[in-house]
């Protein structure tokens, strides 16, 4: 998930409205001019400078429908894809019609957004829906939610790294003296997230777009991967997938809410196409695809491997596999694409409150000091807590089921409280209901199970 375009919009609009210091307009609009291919994961948005903001679509609408439903697609496949035949396999084949049922609903929260955009055409993100809404305490409460919900995913991508560097390099020994308990997978993680620290110290931003394109080519090909691992790996697909674990469905429902939730960016798309009024159908389109992509990779992984299913898929597949190798070297390779771009809006958000009076210089290394801070901080958590089901159940349940289902529904119907129907508020409110369970249900089971499983491996240690 890639936010820093958003965040920086958002700061230029505020730069244009409260005047606060010459020298930051300039920057911005010298940061704007030359960033005319911007990549939000992976996919191109076309931008350019904005001053005017009664008309924002007045200089950069220039996708197409086809262009809208490729940035849409490119967002929502991520990390989420890892986990899905984990969940089919724990929570039943029936779970699979849960899936499908969050693709709708998240597809129905994105034309909530699209609505509120186009009530309010000065708003360019996420947080401006919120601020419409509910004016400063509404930005506050969403922008802590998106902050909340960037550490949380940047603690599972390092989860994830370390376990595939695991499977990279297994057999590999390193040891040092002053250091006796660290395991070799753990030095290893130590040893990537270093390797992709210094891009957090980069001055400009845009220099890092390319590492979106990465991000998005490596997500396609693990499930290229794993296709042709059922294909022509030569593993029997005969495993009976079960019918249905009640138990296990709240804390499976974060793994999928979280797959799907990437509406923090749809704001944008909106804003880059030429024809707003298909952003509906963009979103019908993109989900469709997604959430089909989605469940023929959860169907695929859990019959070729059971309840052996790793909650990785990628570390499920057959050693020795040529297709294995590529899959393992692409879900190591995209977390240390992630960490930069991820913390970008963090980092702008610091700049534009704290630092816009100080030098680009200064602003540079405060900004490099507090990301490596923030860095070495997942990376201990992320080495401490090493459960990737369950720290990606919590983000999806704890967060993106705020993001994706309750925060555009809640922000609809504020808004548009003297138009709304009463089925269409009927339905809203369903959704917000349903969307407290999931997140209450499944925050809880998520919580309880990572913290069963980690005084059991302390306890057996």
């Amino acid at each position: 998930m890639n936010l820093w375009k958003i965040f920086f919009n958002s700061k230029s609009s505020d730069i244009s409205t409260n005047c606060e210091s010459t020298h930051e307009v300039n920057l911005a609009v010298k940061w704007v001019d030359s960033s005319e291919a911007c990549l939000e994961d992976g996919v191109q948005f076309q931008v350019r400078n904005e001053i005017n903001e009664t008309d924002p679509h007045a200089s950069d609408a220039k996708s197409s429908f086809l262009h809208s439903v490729a940035n849409m697609i490119g967002m929502l496949i991520g990390l989420g894809q890892l986990s899905t035949s984990y969940g089919l396999e724990n929570a039943g084949w029936i779970s699979s019609f849960l899936l499908v049922a969050l693709g709708i609903a998240c597809a129905y929260s994105s034309h909530l957004l699209g609505k509120c955009l186009e009530n309010n055409r000065k708003a360019r993100n996420y947080t401006d829906i919120g601020h419409h809404a509910f004016g400063s305490h509404g930005r506050a409460i969403t922008a802590a939610f998106i902050y909340l919900e960037i550490f949380m995913a940047l603690v599972s991508y390092t989860i994830s790294l370390h376990d595939n560097l695991k499977m990279v390099f297994l057999g590999t020994n390193i040891r040092f003296s002053w250091a006796q308990h660290v395991s070799t997978s753990q030095v290893l993680t130590v040893f990537a997230v270093l390797v992709a620290l210094p891009s957090l110290w980069l001055r400009d931003l845009s220099s890092i777009s390319f590492l979106s394109t990465s991000g998005i080519i490596m997500s396609l090909m693990i499930f290229v991967t794993v296709a042709c691992t059922a294909v022509f790996g030569g593993v029997a697909t005969n495993h009976t997938i079960p019918a249905l674990r009640l138990k296990n469905i709240p804390h499976v429902s974060g793994l999928y809410t979280f797959s799907l939730a990437g509406h923090i960016v749809f704001p944008d798309i909106h804003r880059a196409m030429k024809d707003p009024s298909k952003f509906t159908k963009v979103s019908i389109v993109s989900f469709t695809f997604v959430t089909l992509l989605y469940a023929s990779l959860a169907f695929m992984g859990a019959k070729l491997f059971g309840p052996e299913v790793n909650p990785q898929i990628t570390l499920s597949m057959p050693r020795g596999l040529v297709f294995t190798k590529i899959a393992l070297w692409a879900t190591v390779l995209t977390p240390m694409t992630k960490y930069a771009l991820e913390f970008t809006p963090i980092a702008i958000e610091i700049e534009h409150r704290f630092l816009y009076s100080m030098t680009s210089r200064t602003k540079m290394i405060v900004r490099g000091t507090i990301g490596s801070i923030l860095l070495l901080i997942i990376l201990v958590l992320a080495l401490s807590v090493p459960y990737f089901q369950y720290v990606l159940g919590l983000t999806g349940s704890m967060v993106s089921t705020a993001i994706a289902l309750v925060f555009p529904s809640v922000f609809y119907i504020k808004i548009f409280w003297n138009q709304i129907s009463k089925p269409i508020l009927a339905l809203n409110v369903f959704l917000i209901a349903i969307g407290c369970l999931l997140a209450v249900f499944g925050s809880v089971s998520s919580m309880k199970l990572l913290v069963e499983c980690f005084f059991q491996v302390h306890s057996a240690s």
